[in-house]
């Protein structure tokens, strides 16, 4: 794919970081940002097990939408403890996803500092993410069109990001937040799904106490190189049109599509797949 490393500084202004990164909506990796943390020293996976080793954590797989799931629905529940043993002893697909630890283990949030950085951030949000070696977060924008600082810990994770303007190419499901699930970001099927050839997007692999800035809107495709964990910080989109599209999702968007579910089941999920592939593929016709 038309992929190009994203940009990395080692430090940067505050006043740097906004007028180049935060005003163009340009990604950007911060490689020295948390060294200043107690968390930079601290956190890995035996930390995590040693104090929440007895919370009950949602996971998530790879297994494509079905109608009977709920939004953002878990797929099965574990102890903390068992799971980062199950990371550490073999590859898996069971993913922590979007999950605020820190609720159940306050003493987390005396191990990191909210960054000065020119973003208001939002205090009660800090969530956390957990991947196995060779697992992945499909390819999505988040809901709430968010500029997001991604903090990566324990090991290394691969990103791969596209701006809004390459939704056209993305084979975006409909009334959704997501590509075609059975698009292999890594090797695509470029004869299935054309339109993807044209897509120019960002790659880069993140290493312990990076941080990945993700402007709003943002495609964005996480692959796991080794265990390890993640967590996100958010902070509400500038752009008026973001933050319209933004209530979108959040008060129509979403009810709307579980609703459908709901009414006309595995059809609505096949249908959405469906138009997915016919829609871009109409597209890409009138562009070129």
């Amino acid at each position: 794919m038309k992929l190009k490393q994203i940009e990395r500084v080692k430090k940067i202004s505050k006043d740097d970081f906004i007028s180049q990164y935060v005003k163009k909506q340009i990604p950007v990796v911060i490689e020295e940002l948390t060294e200043d943390w107690p968390a930079y020293n601290k956190w890995n996976l035996s930390y995590i097990r040693e104090i929440s080793g007895d919370a009950i954590v949602p996971l998530y797989d790879d297994r494509p939408v079905n109608h009977e799931d709920g939004f953002n629905e878990a797929h099965t529940k574990m102890k903390m403890s068992d799971y980062i043993d199950l990371l550490e002893e073999k590859p898996t697909n069971y993913r922590i996803f979007l999950y605020n630890l820190m609720k159940q283990v306050p003493s987390l949030k005396d191990d990191f500092l909210w960054p000065d950085i020119g973003l208001k951030l939002v205090k009660q949000m800090p969530m956390l993410f957990f991947g196995g070696e060779s697992s992945r977060v499909f390819m999505h924008y988040d809901i709430d069109y968010s500029n997001i600082l991604h903090f990566h810990f324990h090991g290394e994770k691969q990103c791969m990001l596209f701006a809004p303007d390459q939704s056209k190419y993305m084979y975006k499901v409909p009334h959704a937040l997501i590509s075609r699930e059975d698009i292999d970001f890594d090797n695509p099927d470029y004869e299935k799904f054309p339109a993807l050839k044209n897509a120019e997007g960002y790659i880069t692999n993140l290493k312990h106490g990076e941080m990945l800035y993700m402007p709003e809107g943002y495609w964005h495709y996480m692959k796991y190189l080794t265990p390890g964990f993640s967590m996100s910080l958010r902070s509400f989109p500038k752009n008026i049109v973001n933050l319209s599209k933004a209530a979108y999702n959040v008060f129509i968007m979403r009810h709307f599509d579980i609703m459908m579910r709901k009414i006309q089941g595995q059809k609505w999920i096949d249908y959405k797949n469906e138009k997915a592939i016919t829609k871009t593929n109409e597209n890409l016709q009138r562009t070129f």
